[in-house]
This record gives C-alpha cells, sequence and structure tokens, in this order.
C-alpha cells in the first residue's frame, strides 16, 4: 500500500502520484482510463501509540511460544514484509520511533494475518486485541474464530433472517454479522446487545461480507450466478 499526498476541494479529492499511470492497465480492469474507482484510508500521522508497541511485542510472543521461533526473528521478519508491503517504507515501533499510528496498525494486521492463517493460538495478546477495528471482526467472521475467546465460530445475523426462511435463498452480502462461538452467541441473546458489548467493550453493529469471502467460508446464500443458491465449503 503505498502512501501518497492528497487534497480535499469541496467534495472532491485530489491524488498526487508519483508516477503516472498504466492507462492500458485501468482500461482493462476497470473499462475505461477516465473514470475507475479506488480505495482510500486517510493516514492517522499521529506518533505510533505505546499500547500499540505493547501489542505487537505480545503478538510476537505468542507466534514465538507456538511456533518455537525466536522473537527477535519474528520481529525482522514482519518489519521486512511491512517494508515490502509499503513499497519500500520503513518502521520502528522504539521509543523514539517517527513511524505514525497508520503505520503501527499496518503492521499488526500483517501479524495477525499471519495468525489466522497458520492457526496460532492468540494467548498473550488477545486481551490487547483491536476488537473495535473492523479489519479484526473481518478477519474472525473470515476464519470463523470467536471475537470474544479466539474459539471456533458460527457467524451470528444482526440482522434477522426471519423465522422459517431458507437461508440458501438469503443474500447475506446484504446484511450484517459478526463471528461468535455457541457461547458468546447464546450469550448475546441472553443479555442484549448493549450489555455485551459493555461487557467485552467490542462494537456489536456487525460488518458486511462480500460474496467472495462468504463461498470461501461457506455460508450458502442466494448470490446471483449460483444456480443451486449455495456457497462452496472451504
Amino acid at each position: 500500500m503505498k502512501r501518497v499526498p492528497a487534497e480535499l476541494k469541496g467534495r472532491d479529492l485530489i491524488l498526487h502520484l508519483d508516477h503516472e499511470l498504466n492507462s492500458d492497465h485501468l482500461e482493462t480492469v476497470s473499462g475505461s482510463h477516465n473514470h475507475f474507482w479506488v480505495d482510500f484510508e486517510v493516514a492517522d500521522t499521529r506518533k505510533a501509540r505505546s499500547k500499540q508497541r505493547r501489542l505487537f511485542f505480545a503478538l510476537l510472543n505468542d507466534i514465538s511460544i507456538d511456533c518455537v521461533v525466536p522473537a527477535e526473528f519474528l520481529k525482522s521478519l514482519f518489519y521486512t514484509q511491512f517494508q515490502i508491503y509499503t513499497g519500500g517504507r520503513q518502521i520502528s515501533l522504539a521509543e523514539a520511533t517517527e513511524s505514525s499510528v497508520s503505520d503501527a496498525k499496518q503492521l499488526i494486521d500483517l501479524v495477525i494475518d499471519f495468525m489466522f492463517e497458520w492457526h496460532v493460538p492468540f494467548k498473550e495478546g488477545y486481551e490487547l486485541l483491536p476488537r473495535d477495528e473492523e479489519y479484526f471482526l473481518y478477519q474472525c467472521c473470515r476464519h470463523r474464530r470467536c471475537m470474544i475467546c479466539g474459539r471456533s465460530a458460527d457467524i451470528h445475523h444482526l440482522d434477522a433472517v426471519g423465522m422459517g426462511m431458507d437461508r440458501r435463498q438469503v443474500d447475506h452480502s446484504k446484511r450484517h454479522v459478526m463471528a461468535l462461538c455457541r457461547k458468546h452467541h447464546g450469550e448475546f441473546h441472553m443479555i442484549g446487545a448493549s450489555k455485551f458489548s459493555s461487557k467485552y467493550h467490542v462494537p456489536v453493529e456487525g460488518l458486511k461480507l462480500d460474496v467472495e469471502t462468504l463461498r470461501r467460508i461457506g455460508v450458502p446464500g442466494n448470490y446471483g450466478g449460483d444456480q443451486n443458491g449455495t456457497a462452496s465449503n472451504v
């Protein structure tokens, strides 16, 4: 993810690139070289927080214990991965760092990706995990891990599907979901969303998953173009 300067003029966001875009590639992926969609995120340029540093090293310790790999090696590995991912930007979480909150967040996201992909259990770092951030909630859904305890989870619908409705005929990409194990799913319904949110310090608005993710994790539904109305299993 390359960071570029931008300016806001009314409702127009103007991006200043350091090189020309490949017009042939733009036309291939978007059908036009004049009009296309872009994703963007406003960078938080404040100095990286000490809480982010604690979380990063707590997660490294979890990986080190599970994979029997020195934490210092893992630190170097993820710093290098960050540099590759950001097109050459350096990062440091030392006290005198010049790295930003957004830089540290990206680094931690790379570590979280690794832990989910390689089924590394969250232990020491679990209490510090950013459960209020959409990315972590997305990964919990994607890997069917409970956002509260990390155990195997079901996809919990916050928008009621309706009694007697065939879930295979529902477009789940239009509904808000969260990943909860059966214990915490039951507790959610027992004490209600507000008390659940206060008890575990988590948002209860949920998030929407794209069709590709829903198919990947095996959530049956009517997603269009799928004649039998089911999603493929993982």
